[in-house]
């Protein structure tokens, strides 16, 4: 089939090079603008993007979908199917209608469980113990279309947001091939998401990635793994930021919510339940460090509390 494919981050780019290497084919890239980064906040081509400028493969980068502009240039291309994968903009009806096979979803969450734009990081939030990667046809309401196929992966004890996505973006990418192969064969069956069992995942907030020292020590740790790399997990001290990386639950202790206890190797923080060994920290401005040299950067005795 003649592709194209619409996503701009990072996780988008397995399902890019698993397009590109297969035998369909890949005749343009639809991805957010330019847009500023870093400290010169110079503009940057997204991973998407730069991946289609090394390969010689056109590049789309309409501000809005609806741009009759682009949807000129999407009809003389004249994809059969366009696979999609974190684009990051809602796709209109007459963008829709144009390829033959509609717009195909890989979305990181087992349907209907987790619509939305933060799958991955409210799986973790909640508890999950599994979760996994749906391919399904883009309506215009939010990931409602019916389903081609999925794949499920297993939420391990101490993985992060990145690590679980980095997994799926590689396990979907696979998935998301085998259903286009299968569209082209006409064996492909789409299914309708069952009405039950339908969570909503919305974009994780800087607020909500603030660490709650009076939540129990599995929620601390599980805020904290749902938030890394992003949007980072904080909290403050003496009304200083401090960035904090994964920790690790400890059996026993009692400290009061976000009460630091300071040793040689290790710092422990109190919680609604038992302490949390912490990590890594990072204060405003400075790298990231293990805890211990932290705080003993700070002379911190122990006794003082976060979030204070």
């Amino acid at each position: 089939m003649k592709l194209c494919f619409a996503g701009t981050p990072e996780p988008a780019l397995p399902a890019l090079r698993a397009i590109h290497a297969s035998s369909h084919d890949l005749v343009g890239v639809i991805t957010r603008p330019d847009a500023p980064a870093g400290r010169g906040r110079h503009a940057h081509r997204s991973p998407v993007a730069a991946y289609a400028d090394e390969h010689g493969i056109e590049v789309l980068t309409p501000r809005r979908p609806r741009e009759p502009e682009f949807q000129d240039r999407l009809r003389a291309i004249a994809p059969d199917c366009i696979p999609v994968v974190a684009y990051g903009a809602l796709i209109p009806r007459s963008a829709l209608d144009i390829p033959k096979h509609g717009w195909l979803n890989l979305h990181f969450s087992v349907l209907p469980a987790w619509r939305g734009a933060a799958p991955v990081q409210h799986a973790l939030l909640h508890g999950d113990d599994i979760t996994g990667a749906s391919v399904f046809t883009i309506e215009e309401s939010l990931d409602t279309g019916p389903v081609f196929g999925t794949v499920t992966e297993p939420i391990g004890p101490h993985d992060t947001s990145g690590d679980l996505l980095a997994r799926l973006a590689e396990s979907g990418a696979k998935l998301l091939v085998a259903v286009l192969d299968a569209i082209e064969a006409g064996t492909a069956v789409a299914v309708p998401q069952p009405a039950d069992g339908v969570t909503v995942a919305p974009k994780v907030t800087v607020e909500d990635a603030h660490v709650r020292w009076d939540e129990p020590a599995r929620a601390v740790d599980r805020r904290i793994r749902a938030c890394t790399p992003a949007p980072g997990a904080w909290t403050t001290l003496d009304g200083h930021r401090l960035k904090l990386g994964p920790a690790t639950l400890e059996a026993e202790g009692e400290l009061a919510p976000g009460e630091l206890a300071v040793a040689k190797k290790y710092v422990l923080a109190g919680t609604g339940t038992t302490p949390v060994r912490l990590g890594e920290v990072q204060a405003e401005g400075k790298r990231a460090m293990p805890a211990a040299d932290w705080a003993r950067g700070l002379r911190l005795a122990g006794g003082e509390i976060l979030g204070s």
